[in-house]
């Protein structure tokens, strides 16, 4: 919330960041392509100060575009494809369907468990995390969970398992996972995955097992209970078998 009302004060530290970075490196003696990469990187962390995905995106390409249109870089020109490669990675062109990256706000979840107990030991998915912060705020709600995170970026895949060295992270769509193991199923997504989140819970969790929606309602089902963040947004909690939202 705070993010969205400083906009686009978060953009201009970080590009104003990465322009000192650039010049500083350059200083020290390195050369213009790698101070370009180097500072380019400042965007990836950065771009999470924005809430929403096109706001991460232009955070993320802001320093390099504004360093090619000034004209003072003087780098070969396969070196301006270092940005769109490093947002690639980022952000695979795969999962810009879903959510980019959304982050899960701290506390969150906090008061999960009180809606939606589940026994030591059982076996909760966050589909899509990121850098952790889901996985971080299910460990507040369900600390006795076999906690697990299923991401298709390899880098933020290998972030989050080192921020997270608790839970099992890895590598992999969560449109074509497994989910019938799973007590639980979280999801910050964006509202037109929810659809797709709720025929693959029909067709694999089992009874008694929820999925879990920070934000985003799945229109087509009445939910069993729905818990507010500290920051205001609502946790959409559905128990399989779902109910149908009467018309």
């Amino acid at each position: 919330m705070l993010a969205r009302r400083l906009w686009p004060l978060p953009a201009l530290l970080v590009w104003a960041s990465a322009w000192a970075l650039f010049w500083g490196l350059q200083r020290l003696g390195l050369s213009a392509w790698a101070a370009l990469a180097v500072a380019t990187v400042l965007g990836v962390p950065g771009s999470l100060l924005a809430h929403t995905w096109w706001r991460r995106v232009l955070i993320g390409l802001g320093f390099p575009l504004s360093l090619a249109l000034s004209g003072l870089a003087g780098v070969p020109a396969w070196a301006w494809l270092l940005p769109l490669a490093l947002l690639l990675l980022i952000y695979p062109l795969h999962a810009w369907r879903d959510a980019p990256l959304f982050p899960t706000p701290a506390h969150a979840l906090r008061e999960l468990a009180a809606l939606a107990p589940l026994p030591a030991g059982a076996r909760v998915l966050d589909a899509g995390c990121g850098l952790g912060d889901g996985l971080k705020a299910l460990r507040q709600a369900y600390p006795a969970a076999r906690l697990e995170g299923l991401e298709w970026s390899w880098p933020l895949r290998g972030l989050c398992a080192l921020r997270c060295p608790w839970a099992r992270v890895r590598r992999g769509d969560i449109w074509r996972a497994d989910w019938s193991p799973y007590a639980l199923v979280y999801l910050f997504q964006r509202p037109e995955s929810l659809p797709r989140a709720v025929t693959r819970a029909q067709a694999q969790l089992r009874p008694g097992a929820w999925l879990v929606s920070l934000e985003f309602e799945a229109p087509s089902l009445q939910p069993q209970a729905c818990l507010r963040c500290p920051d205001g947004r609502v946790v959409w909690l559905y128990q399989v078998p779902f109910q149908e939202r009467k018309a």
